[in-house]
Order: structure tokens, then C-alpha cells, then sequence
């Protein structure tokens, strides 16, 4: 599960369908932060420096001492942070490349739902890169067109890349929220690699865990 580590920071590869922090109910107390606590003892302060959506595996930073996590919060505010995920999405997306530019903001009335607003919404930018187009085979045995792609989220908003896949009419194969949930068995989301400027040494620190699908 872990995938590097030093006094001031650990990164994890997150399983599907844990949570990143705990949840309200007392079920869902068990998540990424409460492992990380219980193997590194030793960690102080508030650990948590982003999040990952429960059902997304890959790449998890979390801070193992108050400074880190001040300062690695900072490099997310400013965006210093690089990330990449790789999906698996429904059909053929006739483009190799492209940006997806729509605003969002939460669905007050059915959370935890985001929605496209383009007056109340806050800036959502998202590149993608086709990396293959091919054919699968769902868990029911039907066939049918899929598209690799490299997500590469400008910003970081909640499901952003899920609702941004959906926009373009090329939802991800697994998503209980926005697309067809009997298409996979998981979320075919992953994130897939990380840079980021240690907050102890300055250096540039850039990490990477392949998906399993």
C-alpha cells in the first residue's frame, strides 16, 4: 500500500471503495487516514493534505508532521501540484486530445451529486489524452467500445472528472453516479501519478502507481 515515504510524508495507493477520511457513520471510521495513523504512530498534526472520491484508487499523499501538512496543503491552494489519472470511459472519443472546460458546484438538493452550472458553478478544467481505443468485455458479456484516456485535472473539484467524462457523452465504466454501474466491477479511475515539492528538502519529488485495470 505504500509507495514512498520519508519523516515528513507518506504516499499510499488507495484502494477502491475506501475512504479517503472518515465518515459519519461509524461504518465508514475505517479509511485511508485511520491506516496511515495506526502504521505511522508517530505523526502529529492533522494528516489529511488532499482527498481521492471512495470509489477512485491510486495515489494518496498524506502528511506526517504539521509543517508537511501546512505546506503541502499550500501546494494544492496554489496548484504546484501535478496529477494524472487514467480512466477507462464508454465508447470512442473521435478526438485525441482536448480540454473540457465547465464549471460546477454541488447539487444541494441531491448530494452527493455535482451539477454543471454555468452561472453559480466555480471554474472545472480538465485535459485528456486518448491513449487507446479498443473493446471490452463487460462483467454481464456484452461487448462494446471503450476509450484509454489520461486525465490531466487543471483543477480539482469534487467528481470533476466524472462529470466531466459524462459531458462529453463518454461516461467511466463503473460509475455508480454518473454512468452505468453494472459495467464494471469498480470504478475505472486511478490516479495515477504525483508531483510535488517535498516540504522538508524543496525537491521536486514525483511519484507513479499503475492501475490495475
Amino acid at each position: 500500500m505504500v509507495i514512498a515515504s520519508t519523516s515528513r510524508w507518506v504516499a499510499i495507493n488507495k484502494p477502491s471503495g475506501v475512504l479517503s477520511v472518515p465518515g459519519r457513520l461509524e461504518e465508514n471510521h475505517t479509511c485511508a487516514a485511520s491506516w496511515c495513523r495506526q502504521n505511522f504512530p508517530a505523526a502529529t498534526g492533522p494528516i489529511t493534505v488532499h482527498r481521492l472520491d471512495m470509489d477512485t484508487s491510486g495515489l494518496l499523499l498524506m502528511a506526517l508532521t504539521a509543517d508537511a501538512q501546512r505546506e503541502l496543503s499550500r501546494q494544492f491552494e496554489n496548484r504546484t501540484v501535478c496529477k494524472s489519472y487514467v480512466a477507462i470511459v464508454a465508447g470512442h472519443i473521435k478526438a485525441d486530445s482536448g480540454d473540457i472546460d465547465v464549471p460546477l458546484r454541488p447539487d444541494l438538493t441531491n448530494r452527493p451529486y455535482q451539477i454543471i452550472d454555468p452561472v453559480l458553478g466555480k471554474p472545472a478544467q480538465t485535459h485528456f489524452i486518448v491513449t487507446r481505443r479498443d473493446q471490452y468485455v463487460r462483467p454481464d458479456g456484452v461487448r462494446m467500445n471503450i476509450s484509454a484516456i489520461t486525465l490531466l485535472p487543471h483543477t480539482g473539484r469534487s467528481h470533476q472528472l466524472r462529470v466531466h467524462c459524462k459531458h462529453i457523452g463518454h461516461p467511466i465504466l463503473g460509475d455508480v453516479l454518473y454512468g452505468d454501474s453494472t459495467s464494471a466491477v469498480r470504478l475505472l479511475l486511478h490516479a495515477r501519478t504525483l508531483a510535488f515539492d517535498d516540504p522538508g528538502t524543496g525537491q521536486r519529488i514525483d511519484l507513479t502507481c499503475d492501475a490495475e485495470f
